[in-house]
């Protein structure tokens, strides 16, 4: 029998299916059908946003807050293309996204028609799959394909729906095979296993680096730390899963990590690595005996040499690695981590203390702040730059806190389309998006988009009229303090929003921030907090080396050259410096 459903039909059948309801995009000429489809089937929303890459961002956010796929379109050549940041965000984030793309008739191709793209070729380095439709008759398994790529595998894959092929029957539907949605868990071999117990069993000083991957075995490495005394350091992305108050834990290494974390990966003897990919591989020095875990290969001894490698999803492993390691009674090495920790940690506190009102304000002071009233189960989506650095060291993400973001990508401008995913993904929960002006800047269009939707999304802009982490990357390296290539003139954020039909606030003084934060708590539109920071705040890493304070040293010397040479912009900067440093 001849089906009754089109090509565009099948697709939704499949998302559906997937556990898809919502699809950010823009459409155009070429997903008009798919539209018409969405809108006669019912089960879906379309959010319409004002710019692609904000859609691919936001179904990033998606797909990494529900473990699911996030789904986004844009229509043909440019519309397609925008979709491309974002959705190489998504990659290096692990999210399972499915990017529909519209594409113009078959009989077009090749002859330089309006808007044609190849977008198979364009999208190659970014999709694990590419689903190109040139026949109804191929729609059902193409499909399956893909969005069981996305969803099992986390893969980002491509679905091409040309104008010509999209609204056309497809004659076999498949309707009775099952998509698989559920991932599986992997385990090593028992060998391996016992292999990796005789390593830890032996060492004396052993320290756990936990990552994203451990999401689903919190409970099981907790266990296991406290019995055997092992410190436990956490990525960024663990952020949200381990905090200070879980016993073992000391938080994180990195540049933006804190001395407790750096020295228990750099002291151990043993090193566990679990469920993580941490790029910045000079924090982990060798020497220590290190064992990962991790359910992708690839990731398996990418970063350093290991002494046994062990492929499987870490909560299954765990529990069966558990049982043959032996405990340890020397809490010594533990204790010393803590300490630092614990110490550090109060200096976190007395930076973003709101005792300290001098102006520009303190960044730490806001992000302090808001992480002492915002919901215990708030949802917390960051940009790239500065703010990364006081969500890091001023925020806990204790409780059923989550934090979203381009981590691995760390692209500029994510953090207000991740937050406007988070928030349509869930509308009953309190979303924070944390900005810097600059970053905030590359996306403010689609404020306009949270007001059409009614999310009252608290968006909070760190306004310090700079690209603030690239002016320091440029001191650390030595370069002079480059006015022209990082300063920013912003216009007034608060009228912007209250232009768009959202509310807002400006806060320039500490007595001006509980205000603020309560008013954007309280509200049920879309309201921002434009804060009005310091452009001179040092970020200091856990540990500095000779190459970095050399480079530092020598920006400072060229800027006092420049400044007595005429120019004034180098002594602003200082004069911002030391106020901040006071």
């Amino acid at each position: 029998m001849a089906s009754t459903k089109n090509v565009c039909e099948v697709l939704l059948d499949n998302l559906h299916a997937a556990g898809a309801r919502q699809i950010f995009g823009v459409t155009g000429d070429a997903l008009n059908p798919f539209l018409e489809a969405i809108r006669k089937d019912g089960r879906f929303e379309w959010i319409a946003v004002r710019h692609e890459e904000n859609a691919a961002f936001a179904a990033c956010s998606q797909a990494a807050l529900t473990g699911g796929i996030g789904v986004c379109a844009g229509t043909v050549g440019p519309g397609a293309l925008h979709l491309i940041n974002g959705l190489y965000n998504a990659k290096r984030e692990l999210a399972g996204v499915v990017a529909i793309t519209g594409q113009i008739s078959h009989k077009q191709r090749s002859t330089e028609y309006h808007q044609e793209v190849n977008l198979t070729k364009m999208f190659d380095e970014v999709c694990h799959f590419q689903a190109v439709i040139d026949s109804a008759e191929q729609t059902s398994r193409l499909v399956q394909i893909a969005i069981q790529r996305a969803i099992i595998d986390k893969e980002i894959v491509r679905i091409e729906l040309p104008i010509d092929v999209s609204e056309n029957p497809v004659p076999t539907p498949r309707s009775k095979h099952h998509l698989v949605t559920l991932p599986s868990t992997t385990v090593p071999p028992r060998s391996e296993i016992e292999r990796a117990a005789k390593v830890i069993n032996k060492g004396k000083k052993v320290a756990f680096f936990c990552g994203a991957g451990c999401r689903e075995a919190k409970d099981q490495i907790l266990e296991l730390a406290k019995r055997i005394n092992a410190p436990i350091v956490h990525t960024l992305k663990g952020k949200d899963i381990f905090d200070y108050d879980d016993g073992p834990v000391v938080g994180m290494t990195g540049l933006i990590g804190n001395p407790g974390g750096y020295h228990a990966l750099r002291d151990c003897d043993v090193m566990m690595m679990l469920g993580t990919d941490f790029p910045y591989d000079w924090f982990i020095k060798d020497g220590p005996e290190i064992i990962q875990i991790d359910r992708r290969v690839g990731n398996v001894g990418r970063r350093a040499a290991l002494t046994v490698g062990l492929v499987g999803t870490v909560k299954e492993t765990v529990e069966l690695l558990a049982p043959l390691v032996k405990d340890k009674t020397d809490g010594s090495y533990l204790d010393l981590q803590r300490k630092r920790s614990g110490k550090w940690l109060a200096a976190m506190d007395e930076q973003g203390d709101l005792s300290n009102d001098s102006e520009p304000l303190h960044p730490q002071l806001v992000a302090k702040a808001i992480s002492e009233h915002a919901d215990d189960d708030a949802i917390f989506a960051t940009d790239t730059g500065l703010c990364v650095v006081w969500i890091a060291r001023q925020m806990r993400l204790r409780g059923g806190r989550r934090l979203v973001g381009s981590f691995n990508h760390s692209s500029l401008g994510s953090g207000f389309p991740t937050g406007l995913g988070a928030i349509a993904t869930h509308p009953d929960r309190q979303v924070w998006t944390l900005c810097g002006d600059g970053g905030f800047g590359m996306a403010m269009q689609d404020f306009v988009t949270a007001v059409r939707y009614g999310w009252p999304l608290k968006v909070v802009v760190f306004n310090n009229s700079e690209l603030g982490f690239v002016k320091m990357e440029m001191e650390v390296a030595g370069y002079a303090y480059n006015r022209a290539a990082t300063h920013l003139d912003n216009p007034d954020f608060v009228a912007y929003a209250k232009s768009c039909g959202g509310d807002g606030a400006r806060v320039e003084k500490a007595a001006d921030i509980l205000p603020a934060i309560e008013a954007a708590s309280k509200s049920d539109k879309p309201f921002l907090i434009d804060a009005i920071v310091s452009a001179g705040e040092l970020v200091m890493p856990p540990h500095v080396d000779v190459k970095q304070a050399w480079g530092f040293g020598i920006s400072k010397i060229t800027e006092g050259i420049l400044g007595l040479k005429g120019d004034h912009a180098q002594w602003d900067n200082w004069e911002e410096e030391i106020k901040a440093a006071r």
